[in-house]
């Protein structure tokens, strides 16, 4: 059944999920924009006896693109051709929201336009003239909080009016302007994908997804667009794209200073001053510090990876659910192989649902909770801010601290993370420093075990490691081809978490997790199974030897690393073993962890750096990851024993 389907539209951090949220009381069906990786988020909503499919689309800042953000929100609103456009809008920053607005009524777009968080508006002595500003832009507009649950219901019946026909609204520019505008108009040929002037306005800015399809359709009429462009770029003396902008942002300007007024004296309060805390150079440091090692590392780490992950994996699963599995496939499975499958050592219940649920889910849903603390109070954006001159270095921006940061709890929920940074280039460095130098904490617990009581060859493994980032990162940069990632992120001020907003989007996202990953897991443990069957997984433990010995390292390591491959955790503790049994000497132990931390994703993570880039993209990034891993693994062991490494 179709549904007439209404579309929230904005910028980040303007609290479209919180009313995504309140409006629709649930997070369901989030998916990715065909042929991109980015979430569109789906649900029902019932409203003015009418059902409505209710969908938060990724953050826009203009419809002339520079995100793939971006660029699925405006295909989506184009290719749908929703019921009504609720452009949400923040209520403290109207002259910078407003140019959108005018851009959607420009494509003849529906538009309600959400004047957002009005309460932190208000608490700033800041008063918004509703009924002036509808009257100023011809759309109907609605003061709202999603958090405070101000406006929802004057919301839903706006929404619910907007569905009937209604002229819309337009922007009138300069003459010149005006004029190239129409001429294009008269170019286009019919059955686009959006209003005609929408449409010329991008082409005259110089959209190029819209001129590439303008020109597929009809070269003919692309070349007299791109003559009328340069005409008119020769007439204003600057990029038309910049007049159109300029032009929107000061009668943006105009518009707020005469709806908004100043009711009461600016005062700054402590969440202000919090707010620039955590945005200076040094004390925002400290903070961000404070909040990775307090927030992420004992709570995720030690919380989450330590008593839950302890509980579920030892408990639940050593104790009950595996056993009980095991039980009922000797009595009812009488094939030996179909019993190894489904409860053996890599069986698709002991091992790729005990994997999922007892291992990774408590470490997800933890981290889950905390980021949307994190999001919810307006710190995240502080974080990004002072990390992106530095990760502007390696081809980052300061978006990536979200991905980073996550894979130190599981690197394969943080290359899906990747997802929301701006460029695929960005994505494929992040996704490339992931796979190589960021251990997630499973593998990272025992690897610190198994340095305990070596402070020289931990060290060493923190210093390699520490280099392989920094270098690896800085060369994709120089080298990999693509635009630089683009770090544009609204600093909303800091505020108290809403626990319903912090409940909503752990439990979409965890939920989400659940369908996207649980079937990697099992299929995981079907490949292993399948290895061990044929003989793959021996033939391959004997093929390791060789380039191990060129490390200096005993054929037990071999093993070692192919189940660092299967499971992270299980290589470091198999190194744990032979560490604990003076199997190994300093410079063997310092050998074996730089080469098993940098060594290739495991499985789970490669499947999903397949997802998300493609078998290509993701041999290329293995393939890479393992010469890294093996050169540095070299020099290690040959560098430490000049220095008397095992004298240490």
């Amino acid at each position: 059944m179709a549904y007439e389907a209404v579309y929230l539209v904005g910028r980040a951090n303007t609290g479209k999920s919180a009313l995504f949220g309140r409006l629709s009381g649930q997070y369901v069906n989030v998916s990715n924009f065909p042929g991109t990786t980015v979430e569109v988020a789906r649900a029902r909503w019932k409203t003015g006896g009418r059902e409505i499919e209710l969908v938060d689309t990724p953050g826009l800042g203009s419809l002339l693109t520079q995100t793939e953000e971006e660029a699925v929100t405006r295909r989506l609103i184009f290719s749908e051709r929703p019921g009504v456009v609720i452009h949400v809008v923040d209520a403290k920053n109207l002259e910078a929201h407003l140019p959108v607005t005018f851009q959607l009524a420009e494509a003849g777009l529906p538009v309600v336009l959400a004047v957002n968080m009005i309460d932190e508006a208000r608490s700033l002595g800041l008063e918004v003239d509703d009924s002036a500003l509808e009257n100023l832009l011809g759309v109907p507009v609605v003061l709202t909080s999603g958090t405070a649950n101000i406006g929802i219901n004057a919301l839903e019946k706006a929404v619910a009016e907007r569905l009937l026909p209604r002229p819309e609204a337009g922007l009138q520019y300069p003459n010149r302007v005006e004029e190239a505008v129409k001429a294009v108009e008269a170019l286009l040929p019919d059955g686009l994908m959006m209003g005609r002037r929408a449409l010329s306005i991008l082409l005259l800015e110089g959209d190029a997804e819209s001129l590439d399809l303008l020109e597929k359709a009809d070269s003919t009429v692309a070349s007299s667009v791109r003559l009328e462009r340069a005409a008119l770029e020769r007439d204003l003396r600057r990029p038309p794209a910049l007049s159109f902008a300029v032009y929107r942002y000061r009668r943006a300007s105009a518009i707020a200073r005469e709806v908004v007024r100043l009711s009461a004296p600016i005062k700054r309060g402590f969440r202000d001053r919090l707010g620039d805390l955590l945005s200076h150079p040094v004390w925002g440091t400290v903070a961000a510090v404070g909040v990775l090692y307090f927030g992420l590392y004992l709570a995720v780490g030690k919380i989450g990876a330590g008593i839950i992950v302890d509980y579920l994996d030892h408990q639940v699963f050593g104790r009950w659910v595996n056993p009980a599995v095991a039980a009922v496939s000797d009595r009812w499975i009488p094939w030996m192989a179909i019993r190894e499958l489904v409860a053996g050592e890599y069986g698709v219940v002991t091992l790729g649902l005990r994997y999922a649920v007892a291992l990774i889910l408590p470490l997800v849903t933890m981290y889950f909770f905390l980021f949307a603390l994190i999001e919810d109070s307006g710190y995240l954006p502080r974080m990004a801010m002072l990390l992106d001159s530095g990760f502007k270095r390696i081809g980052l921006s300061g978006r990536a601290v979200i991905p980073v940061v996550l894979g130190f709890g599981c690197d394969t929920m943080a290359t899906m993370v990747t997802r929301t940074l701006a460029t695929r280039r960005e994505r494929l460095i992040a996704t490339l420093l992931l796979a190589l130098a960021i251990p997630c904490s499973a593998q990272l617990g025992v690897i610190l075990g198994v340095l305990n009581g070596h402070p020289g060859a931990l060290a060493v493994w923190a210093v390699v490691l520490t280099l392989s980032f920094v270098a690896t990162g800085f060369l994709g940069a120089q080298l990999m081809p693509g635009e630089s990632a683009i770090f544009f992120m609204e600093i909303p001020p800091m505020r108290l978490p809403s626990a319903e907003n912090v409940w909503w989007k752990t439990w979409g996202r965890v939920s989400w997790y659940m369908r996207e990953i649980l079937p990697l897991f099992l299929l995981v443990s079907v490949l292993i199974w399948a290895g061990k069957l044929t003989g793959v997984l021996a033939w391959t433990v004997d093929l390791l030897k060789t380039p191990l010995s060129w490390l200096n390292l005993p054929p037990q390591t071999a093993p070692i690393f192919l189940f660092g491959f299967f499971r992270r955790d299980y290589g470091a503790a198999g190194l744990y073993d032979l560490s604990a049994h003076n199997l190994l000497s300093i410079t063997q132990i310092s050998t074996s962890v730089v080469a098993l931390t940098l060594f290739l994703p495991c499985v789970a993570q490669f499947m999903m750096m397949v997802r998300e880039h493609g078998y290509r993209a993701a041999v290329y990034i293995a393939g890479l990851v393992g010469i890294v891993a093996f050169g540095a693994g070299f020099a290690v062991s040959r560098i430490l024993p000049l220095m008397g490494a095992d004298s240490w």
